[in-house]
């Protein structure tokens, strides 16, 4: 299947009852808390170009918005949704990094966090650099916790003294996963040149005729790639 996934726009406000929808009859279907928005709320959101929206030959198929909380010191990624008959397609890992993406161009040095229930969310979390983490590392900011009180789990937060919970807390700190992520590219290109010389090897083995042994150790280079 073919998806549109793009930044939501004012014009897209027509969306918000079928998005709240789908996001309790998933919640009612799994079982599961979540902390309700108003129609108000999310129609803010595609109308501040703080939501993903993704559509199917123009039929609503997912969705996701952007929240800041403590004076933008922390972004969160919420309400990910995708329709049921769309699911098992990839969209929900597309619609997340598309919001991840968002998050990244308009708070850069915003933290990324989020509370999620779901195993599928926490791999394309981690996937996206996310680890978990306490709550007491997620942001302090009364509003974001007072969402929680719609959640049927919030007596279980409420008796934790806010420690813990059903939900997993997850933590993207753009302070620390830079440099990884450097690293990482400088050990790729360190990795691509080691086997760049290893083919360089075999080609001048070759030129000199020794081809009995090194026609084999030039075809293992190469499979590298």
């Amino acid at each position: 299947m073919e998806f549109n996934i793009f930044v939501a726009q004012k014009e897209h406000a027509s969306y918000v009852d079928v998005i709240l929808d789908t996001i309790a009859e998933a919640a009612k279907v799994r079982g599961t808390g979540i902390a309700k928005r108003s129609p108000d709320y999310i129609r803010s959101k595609i109308e501040e170009g703080k939501a993903i929206l993704a559509l199917h030959d123009h039929k609503f198929a997912g969705f996701c918005y952007v929240e800041t909380w403590g004076h933008d010191n922390f972004v969160a990624n919420s309400g990910l949704i995708v329709v049921n008959e769309y699911r098992g397609n990839g969209l929900a890992k597309a619609i997340k990094s598309k919001a991840f993406e968002l998050s990244r161009e308009k708070f850069p040095d915003a933290k990324l966090f989020g509370l999620t229930t779901g195993l599928a969310v926490m791999k394309i979390n981690s996937d996206l650099g996310y680890r978990p983490v306490t709550f007491s590392e997620l942001t302090d900011d009364e509003k974001f916790w007072k969402g929680c009180q719609t959640c049927v789990n919030y007596d279980i937060l409420q008796r934790t003294n806010r420690k813990h919970c059903l939900c997993t807390g997850m933590l993207f700190d753009p302070d620390t996963m830079v440099a990884p992520q450097r690293e990482d590219a400088k050990a790729k290109k360190q990795s691509f040149l080691s086997k760049w010389k290893t083919i360089r090897a075999s080609v001048l083995q070759l030129k000199k005729g020794n081809k009995s042994d090194t026609m084999s150790k030039f075809k293992r280079a190469t499979a590298l790639f």
